[in-house]
């Protein structure tokens, strides 16, 4: 299994997005303890334009946004703070839209070269396809300390300093 990557936009060629999508994909598994060759992903390298589109008819928001996932089953912890339930059944985890013009002018803006924000990005969709969320304050401190471990172990710094 693993993460497959589709480019739709073909500046997202010249980064290789492949082998980030890769890595990001085996740490973020690993951290929470799954096996990468049991499960899958999706991850589509778009422009603003169309990323802005899909915000419009799944969320209502007609912008671009950096990121966007769309879980294949909802997975999310009950109680605040807890870790959300493993996936089960079907080897799907969902799908992820990264917005080009979006993430190169982040990346940009906080001074980071532009393959380690992509590796943030990616990990921060594939932790909201295995349940994680950044809605209750207790989930989103979680979420974010396994963004800052997984990083840390591809060699990012923590993007939250």
């Amino acid at each position: 299994m693993g993460i497959d990557v589709v480019i739709e936009d073909e500046r997202w060629s010249t980064v290789g997005l492949e082998a980030l999508a890769e890595k990001a994909f085996q740490a973020t598994l690993a951290r929470v303890s799954l096996d990468a060759q049991t499960w899958e992903a999706v991850l589509l390298g778009a422009s603003d334009a169309r990323v802005a589109e899909l915000n419009r008819d799944f969320r209502d928001k007609p912008q671009p946004t950096n990121v966007l996932s769309w879980p294949s089953e909802e997975r999310g912890a009950e109680e605040e703070g807890e870790n959300p339930l493993p996936p089960m059944g079907a080897p799907e985890l969902g799908d992820i839209a990264l917005a080009f013009e979006t993430c190169q002018i982040e990346a940009k803006e906080q001074k980071k070269p532009f393959e380690q924000h992509i590796l943030h990005l990616i990990v921060h969709g594939l932790l909201h396809l295995l349940g994680y969320d950044h809605v209750r304050e207790k989930d989103g401190d979680l979420m974010e300390s396994h963004e800052i471990a997984i990083l840390a172990s591809l060699g990012v710094p923590n993007p939250y300093t």
